[in-house]
């Protein structure tokens, strides 16, 4: 059964944060708001932790899953990163992106695509999820947490025809799959982050989500 933190949500308790940073280094799997939708999240470096994650939302080892990184400093730590996307990335962080790029070494096997070695990265435009990423000192994997329902139904993750459903409802389902759950007050959003692939020499629009208005500025939709 999993713990439900409660945190504010411009200025999260340090000591809680601190005590769900200690769980994910334990390999503890949290569901936490991020400024896009609630996600399922672990320490990228735990690879049991990962394994579960990706038992939750039934995701083969080819699927790549994407992480959240403090800064743009931090984000070339685990991709490699052009002059170009560097100046794109700069102009839109922090904020609904999520950057496909060379993966380095310091990203598992299992969280990056097997096939392009390509990553997915964000920072996200939220305090919780900095201080978070912060406190762990690692990055921290992040793969939406949809709710949908079978031909029953019943609430599930993650097959069947997706549904909205509120917090209460969210919670319940997550409430035996993870270990934390994360309540800063806020509505489960139901807004996608978009996706740039800044891997080629032209820079492209993936997906189109939050913000991507103001990506095709500098990117090709």
């Amino acid at each position: 059964m999993a713990i439900i933190y409660g945190l504010h949500p411009v200025a999260p308790q340090r000591d809680r944060i601190e005590k769900i940073a200690k769980a994910l280094k334990d390999g503890a799997v949290m569901l936490y708001p991020t400024d896009t939708v609630y996600a399922i999240g672990c320490d990228l470096n735990s690879k049991s932790a990962v394994e579960r994650v990706r038992r939750i939302k039934q995701l083969s080892n080819d699927k790549p899953l994407t992480f959240l990184c403090s800064s743009l400093s931090n984000i070339t730590d685990y991709a490699s990163v052009t002059d170009e996307a560097y100046r794109i990335i700069k102009r839109l962080i922090p904020g609904p992106y999520t950057f496909v790029l060379p993966a380095t070494k310091l990203v598992p096997k299992l969280v990056m695509s097997p096939k392009r070695k390509t990553t997915g990265i964000r920072v996200p435009d939220h305090p919780l999820c900095f201080a978070l990423v912060e406190a762990l000192g690692n990055p921290i994997v992040s793969t939406s947490a949809h709710i949908t329902t079978d031909e029953e139904g019943t609430a599930a993750v993650p097959s069947g025809k997706e549904e909205s459903f509120g917090k209460a409802e969210l919670f319940d389902c997550f409430l035996k799959l993870v270990d934390i759950i994360v309540d800063d007050d806020s509505d489960p959003g139901y807004q996608i982050s978009t996706i740039l692939d800044l891997t080629a020499s032209e820079p492209t629009v993936v997906r189109r989500g939050l913000g991507w208005e103001a990506a095709a500025a500098w990117v090709k939709d």
